[in-house]
């Protein structure tokens, strides 16, 4: 499913930059991904599809 339309960006795509760069607030997740650059519809989606992502992504520790 398409989040952001302006700029094609899926929740699959999303997710796997959110699960590789963790980043902490929906700014960082901006300079990753173009996310509400143009209309800024998607930016709750994102914001929620992050906060989902982080919290089931395993902790620094238990991935080392």
């Amino acid at each position: 499913m398409y989040i952001c339309l302006c700029n094609g960006i899926s929740d699959k795509s999303l997710r796997e930059v959110v699960r590789r760069y963790q980043p902490k607030s929906i700014q960082e997740l901006r300079h990753l991904v173009p996310v509400g650059k143009q209309c800024g519809k998607c930016v709750r989606a994102a914001r929620e599809i992050m906060e989902d992502e982080l919290q089931h992504a395993p902790l620094y520790k238990e991935i080392a």
